[in-house]
């Protein structure tokens, strides 16, 4: 009997299988942390327009922007009534334009995401299309002549012009109410969308896709599934209020509570089998194997026969591991979810008639995979090419990260090997001008050779390069094949004994911003003509307020420490946070102070001009009584909204008895104002330190940089 079991024991990690008796299908893992984004719904703006790709870039609330191509991009969005292949994208689109999009295929890597407009709304029976009328049909796994039934019930459903439909498999059987009743939910779900997006500004989320309990009930739920065993009771009656808001009610008998001894996948004997979707490894029963490899173009499938004997001869014994691989091969990929292109190196077979039945097994294993494959033939080399849609990031993706120590290739350069490399490179420095002395921080095993195998080779280059020397040092934190060599020139004072140069080197080559950088990327932006957003945008990509760089003091090992906080669009969001922000410094001062880690500290507000919504959950006043910000509005009239055009200026507060004493300086430019809150228990002579501080900078170019220090 086929089953779906839900763990969810462990808050961090949800948990659907989907077995056969003791088999493994198919599996879908939520962690915490890891929510899919395909389906998403956002309003999102055009931030670039890019003729030559002919496509867009849409920010909608992600740190990478999102990619729409023109052929994505509904009709209804075009400034001109003419079609794209006559006009210049340029003509019909423009910067700054809102549109509704859907997530198509998530970020990966340095891409990101893939966006569409054409919407996708699936149901239990239904997926509406509400601005696409051409993609409408039957599921393509509907065939004979349930399809021809449902073709004719489709022509009876009664659906708005402009919109199309595409009824799913789970929708075979079903009487034309329950299609009817999808429909409508369909419906009112978009006319809600449409509401959202538009009484929202972009970037904004608007329709979240359901949890993994929700798209399995909705993906995975048919007539053959005995029975849902779930391990937790408070997920359980969750799990029968969404199957019978789906319109699944007939399965609400078949949910039940787990409550053996044993842990419910423990009980089906499938743990093991879902750790082989971890390994890279996978065993075939007759003792073949299969090995899964990903890289940046391609998952590659390797097959062994190892001490496989399944057979008569080599041919016969090469067909027969074959075939047990396609087997495992259709279901390993359902359940690492692997998409992309996708390459099988079958094990050498002679026989044609052979090689067309390992194919044609491979297409009928495939089928039950919800993910769009296409199967090409095996070539002469041995080799099957196959593609498969990508429905969510792969398990590979979700729940690995890269290894720190390679890097991701798999391997790294053996001792030997690494250590000649750097006596090369130790005598290319030393061969340079004015060099004093060359520094080696290296490995403990690296260091052993250098010192010990590779003692003369050090001391001929010394002597080759009269007044070098050549220092090695051990470093007991560092790992093969990391290493760092380090050039000192004549007059470059280094009075350090060599067993602390590993860690004077460590803390100079930590990152950091110089205070000089900071000041020619103040200089950059104070000027009114060039504030613009490309500025912004390079800001963006150094520390934003949604991982403020506070998080990482505790690590770093600066004299000077700075918060960049930027491109707030929100101020109830800046008095809100910003007041923690102010006390996970001041805790985390008192620790790095004793170990004298820095000197001071500074924190700068980029704070850009913004309109904010008139709306009584913000209210302008609350500001003034928790005197947070000293607020100059202007009122604007927009398209029948009220809006403020609210303008921030330096300003100073200092909290005594319940009252406020407001000093505001000079501000340097309608665009930026830099704040700075002191709370009540710091003392007076730091206040007014600070406000002398301050009426000084107010005599100063506006090309200097405004810091100052807590």
């Amino acid at each position: 009997m086929k089953r779906m079991l839900i763990n969810a024991t462990q808050k961090e990690e949800l948990r659907v299988a989907l077995v056969d008796g003791q088999r493994l299908y198919d599996l879908d893992i939520e962690i915490i942390g890891h929510e899919q984004k395909k389906a998403n719904i956002y309003k999102g703006k055009i931030v670039r327009i890019e003729p030559s790709l002919e496509a867009v870039f849409v920010d909608y609330g992600s740190e990478k922007h999102g990619f729409l191509p023109i052929k994505e991009i509904s009709q209804e969005y075009f400034l001109c009534s003419s079609s794209h292949n006559k006009s210049s994208i340029k003509e019909i689109l423009r910067e700054g334009q809102e549109l509704i999009v859907q997530i198509d295929k998530e970020e990966r890597g340095t891409k990101g995401a893939a966006l569409t407009t054409f919407i996708s709304l699936a149901g239990s029976y239904l997926v509406l299309m509400p601005n696409n009328p051409k993609s409408g049909g039957i599921s393509r796994r509907i065939e004979g002549n349930e399809r021809i039934e449902l073709k004719e019930t489709l022509s009876t459903l009664d659906l708005p012009e402009g919109m199309s439909l595409i009824i799913r498999t789970a929708g075979v059987g079903k009487s034309i109410e329950a299609l009817e009743w999808d429909l409508t939910s369909r419906l009112q779900h978009w006319k809600t969308i449409q509401n959202t997006a538009s009484t929202q500004l972009a970037p904004f989320l608007i329709h979240q896709d359901s949890n993994v309990i929700v798209r399995a009930f909705r993906d995975y739920l048919k007539p053959d599934i005995g029975e849902i065993l779930i391990d937790n009771p408070d997920i359980l009656n969750i799990a029968k209020e969404h199957i019978t808001s789906l319109g699944r009610p007939d399965f609400v008998k078949k949910i039940k509570l787990y409550n053996g001894d044993i842990p419910l996948f423990s009980h089906y004997q499938i743990e093991s089998q879902i750790e082989s979707a971890f390994l890279h490894e996978v065993r075939l029963p007759s003792g073949g194997s299969i090995i899964i490899d990903t890289t940046e173009a391609l998952t590659a499938i390797d097959i062994n026969s190892a001490r496989s004997t399944k057979g008569l001869d080599i041919e016969d014994t090469a067909f027969n591991t074959n075939l047990e691989a396609t087997d495992e091969i259709a279901r390993q990929l359902r359940l690492r979810d692997v998409g992309g292109l996708i390459v099988i190196d079958f094990i050498d077979m002679i026989s044609v008639k052979h090689q067309r039945e390992i194919e044609n097994t491979l297409r009928t294993t495939v089928r039950q995979d919800r993910a769009r494959i296409q199967i090409g033939r095996i070539s002469k080399f041995g080799l099957l090419e196959l593609s498969r849609q990508r429905l969510r990031p792969s398990l590979d993706e979700s729940s690995h990260h890269v290894c720190p120590r390679c890097s991701g290739t798999g391997s790294i350069r053996d001792n030997k090997s690494l250590s000649l490399s750097i006596l090369r490179l130790i005598e290319e420095e030393a061969l340079k001008e004015n060099t004093y002395e060359v520094h080696a921080i290296v490995p403990v095993a690296i260091a052993t050779y250098l010192l010990n195998e590779k003692r003369k080779a050090i001391s001929d280059i010394e002597q080759r390069q009269k007044g070098v020397r050549a220092i090695i040092v051990p470093y007991e934190l560092m790992k093969t094949p990391n290493y760092e060599v380090r050039r000192i020139r004549k007059g470059e004072t280094n009075n350090k004994p060599s067993y602390l140069l590993a860690t004077h080197h460590h803390n100079e080559s930590f990152p950091s911003i110089s205070e000089k950088t900071l000041t020619l990327h103040h200089r950059g932006i104070v000027h009114k003509k060039l504030f613009n957003k490309t500025k912004f945008l390079y800001f963006q990509n150094l520390y934003t307020y949604k991982t403020p760089y506070i998080n990482n003091l505790p690590q770093l090992k600066l004299k000077k420490v700075t918060i960049w906080i930027h491109k707030i669009t929100n101020f109830w969001f800046i008095f809100n946070t910003f007041t923690t922000y102010f006390s996970i410094i001041k805790k985390q001062l008192k620790t790095l102070k004793k170990n004298n880690i820095f000197k001071k500290i500074y924190i700068i507000f980029f704070l850009k001009n913004t309109n904010i919504l008139h709306s009584t959950k913000y209210p302008h006043k609350s500001l003034y009584q928790n005197n947070i910000y000293s607020i100059h509005k202007k009122y604007m009239h927009n398209k029948s909204k009220h809006r403020y055009n609210t303008y921030y200026k330096k300003t100073i507060h200092y909290f005594n008895d319940h009252k406020s004493n407001l000093y505001t300086h000079k501000h340097i430019n309608n665009n930026i104002y830099f704040s700075k809150l002191i709370k009540n228990n710091i003392n007076n002579s730091l206040i007014n330190s600070t406000i002398d501080n301050a009426k000084k900078n107010n005599h100063q170019s506006k090309n200097k940089t405004h810091k100052y220090n807590i």
